[in-house]
């Protein structure tokens, strides 16, 4: 079964990345596979309060997971698998690509400000000529509608 790779953070676009995947999964029969990177510097700390701060940082993580898996599940009859990984993220992205055979493609939602679509979409599309898989960069300000419509 082919899966489709979507990162789960915090930005606003993330929300039509997770969107076009299910769309797409329902539509082709396929998967999706959500990963969320828990950066390093978010454990500089002594180890117990390192620990501590990774354990609540996954707890979070599968909270706002389940808010997605419950929207696929019941709307789209799909079953989201939940990745989690710690490093950087583009690092981590590529890692799970290789570890993955069945991801097919890459979903990344584009920011809409001034600075651009965002780090993973500007660094991931730059190395897109060299993925083993092809990236879908979903506009960040484009309508649910609308992404019914193309998926």
């Amino acid at each position: 079964m082919r899966k489709f790779l979507v990162v789960l953070d915090d930005s606003r676009e993330c929300l039509n990345a997770m969107r076009f995947a299910a769309l797409r999964a329902a539509r082709t029969h396929g998967g999706v596979q959500i990963l969320s990177v828990i950066p390093p510097e978010e454990f500089k700390y002594w180890t117990g309060v390192a620990d501590l701060m990774r354990a609540e940082a996954r707890e979070r993580i599968e909270a706002h997971f389940e808010v997605f898996a419950k929207w696929m599940r019941s709307g789209h009859g799909v079953e989201p698998e939940l990745v989690i990984r710690e490093g950087e993220p583009v690092t981590e992205i590529l890692a799970q690509i290789k570890d993955d055979p069945q991801i097919g493609v890459l979903v990344l939602g584009a920011g809409t400000d001034k600075s651009g679509p965002g780090k993973l979409v500007t660094h991931l599309s730059r190395a897109s000529g060299t993925l083993p898989i092809p990236i879908t960069i979903v506009p960040g300000e484009m309508s649910k509608e609308r992404l019914e419509a193309i998926t």
